[in-house]
């Protein structure tokens, strides 16, 4: 014979399910599980049964709640794989242990729907803070962790909507310089491996390509712009369709790393050169691009500080914290030339 009664789920027992079965009012239960007030070794131990035995455990929301801060910060980067998002997580670790915070890490994959879930997680653990590479989605969820004090900060992107804090780079004047540099070479065909135009690198990085044809009389081919999602996959597929152009590129630049490591691949993989038969410049600097053969020509962020800065922004001026955008270095390497006069030019 079974037994029809429906179970109760661990997962649901409450402060209040716990007090019932103790026998003892809520607050005596919260100040067990927060240690703070006195209660008797007996009260103590009937409360602690109580929950045991209806697997209950106090949320870091509530406790949170009762001491206005449970120092810890969330991060929610985009690629764990990323060398960029990695050394920006260095910084904003080293800063936050500095501070005497914990870190919540999360990888959102661009994923708009994995984002809110990690939106919503951070809220009910009552975090102090949140750093995010934010998708330019959840614009409501951001608005409830700000409405409830919790500190927001965009990194890399600012999303229009969201009146947040941001720590950005100049990224229009750094795809600008790169730009610049190529044309100088004498290249008039540059192909641009960009990202979503709804993001800040994206729409930025883009209008720093296109300032420096403008400035130079070069007109930009429209055909030689592609946009495409910051994964290796679509990156590469990408790449393949630029450089399969009618009339090909003589130079490319590939506005982060991600985008320049998929680009290098299509590169190579037809036969070709860099900078014998490609030129190649790229947005970011990580330990790669400086050990291919030949080294890659960039224009480098600063992760490490930035992360740095982005953790004690969030988490010592808060609300009152003001924008940033840090300037970027252009390296000069040995992956891109002057262009053969052979190579085709606008109209041949």
């Amino acid at each position: 014979m079974t037994d029809s009664t429906p179970r109760r789920k661990p997962v649901n027992a409450t402060m209040r399910e716990v007090a019932e079965a103790a026998g003892v009012g809520m607050g005596t239960v919260s100040r067990v599980f927060s240690n703070e007030g006195a209660v008797s070794a007996g009260t103590r131990a009937k409360v602690e049964a109580a929950a045991a035995r209806l697997h209950y455990r106090p949320s870091a929301l509530a406790r949170g709640l009762k001491r206005q801060s449970t120092n810890n910060v969330g991060l929610i980067v985009t690629d764990i794989s990323n060398n960029f998002y990695g050394e920006f997580a260095q910084g904003v670790l080293a800063s936050a242990k500095e501070l005497g915070r914990h870190v919540i890490l999360c990888a959102s994959g661009e994923d708009p729907a994995t984002e809110r879930e990690y939106i919503d997680l951070l809220v009910e653990q009552r975090v102090d803070g949140i750093i995010a590479f934010p998708t330019g989605s959840n614009l409501d969820a951001w608005d409830t962790a700000r409405r409830i004090g919790i500190n927001v900060l965009f990194a890399d992107r600012a999303v229009a909507g969201v009146d947040v804090p941001s720590i950005l780079v100049d990224n229009l004047g750094g795809a600008r310089r790169l730009t610049e540099y190529l044309l100088a070479l004498g290249h008039e065909r540059i192909g641009y491996l960009g990202g979503p135009s709804e993001l800040t690198t994206g729409s930025q990085r883009e209008a720093g390509y296109r300032l420096a044809h403008e400035q130079a009389g070069v007109p930009v081919h429209d055909e030689l712009v592609v946009r495409t999602r910051f994964t290796r996959d679509t990156a590469y597929a990408s790449a393949t369709r630029l450089l399969n152009s009618a009339v090909p590129p003589t130079a490319l630049l590939a506005a982060n790393n991600i985008l320049g490591e998929a680009a290098l691949g299509a590169i190579r993989d037809r036969g070709l050169r860099v900078p014998d038969d490609m030129s190649m410049v790229m947005f970011d600097d990580v330990p790669w691009a400086r050990l291919v053969d030949p080294p890659i020509t960039v224009a480098a962020q600063p992760a490490y500080a930035m992360g740095v800065s982005a953790a004690r922004m969030v988490l010592t001026e808060g609300a009152g914290a003001s924008s940033q955008t840090v300037p970027v270095e252009v390296v000069i390497r040995r992956s891109a030339a002057p262009r053969h006069i052979d190579s085709p030019v606008p109209g041949s």
